[in-house]
């Protein structure tokens, strides 16, 4: 029976251990997912316009010197702009030789691949933080839960303020996951939208630049 009792007591004290560990998994948790929504933000901002207004002024200016065949001319209003419009534009205008298709194809592969590629990296991470935070709450509860029922039930006098604290681990560890999870869930929307957005600016944009640049008869 004493076996059995240092058993449970062991068994506890290594739940409780856990349950300890669960606030550092769910720390980082927490602040890789603010990191991941704060690069989302930034990388969002960085490659759309203000607003629609100036995104319209740009356009204007370049397809204006496309129209006139001044080809430099407009790859030079886009160098060195970290936009989507002017980087997809540049590389459309720099491609033109090479065939309306291949040129398209390019357009659309620099879009994936620098453009769209980093941020489906950040959303699809802040997504599986969201998932974790409530999971790794769940963990941290169920150890928290195992450590003050084992003690309870190795049948030794057992010391209430200790059983206590294992309690509250288990509850502050379910409200850790779910203050993760409730405001990140919020945060992914507003960048998915701003993805949305940016996709249809860009899809607008695109249209003007590529249809310009589309040999006749085509």
């Amino acid at each position: 029976m004493t076996g059995m009792n240092l058993l449970a007591m062991n068994t506890s004290d290594l739940a409780a251990q856990l349950g300890n560990a669960c606030y550092i998994f769910l720390t980082l948790n927490f602040f890789w997912g603010l990191y991941c929504v704060i690069m989302g933000w930034r990388r969002v901002s960085r490659f759309s316009f203000k607003n629609r207004q100036k995104q319209t002024e740009f356009l204007d200016q370049l397809t204006a010197h496309l129209k006139a065949g001044q080809f430099e001319a407009a790859a030079e209003m886009c160098d060195g702009d970290s936009r989507a419009l002017p980087l997809l534009a540049e590389v459309a205008i720099l491609n033109r030789d090479l065939g309306y298709e291949p040129m398209r194809q390019l357009v659309a592969e620099v879009l994936q691949r620098d453009v769209l590629g980093e941020m489906e990296y950040r959303t699809g991470w802040i997504a599986t933080v969201i998932k974790s935070g409530p999971l790794l709450g769940l963990f941290g509860t169920v150890l928290g839960m195992m450590a003050a029922f084992g003690r309870i039930g190795g049948g030794e006098i057992a010391d209430s303020k200790q059983i206590a604290d294992e309690i509250s681990i288990a509850l502050i560890c379910t409200a850790m996951g779910l203050t993760t999870a409730i405001p990140f869930n919020f945060l992914l929307n507003s960048i998915n939208v701003r993805i949305r957005r940016l996709q249809d600016s860009l899809s607008t944009g695109l249209v003007r630049v590529l249809d310009i640049l589309k040999p006749e008869g085509y």
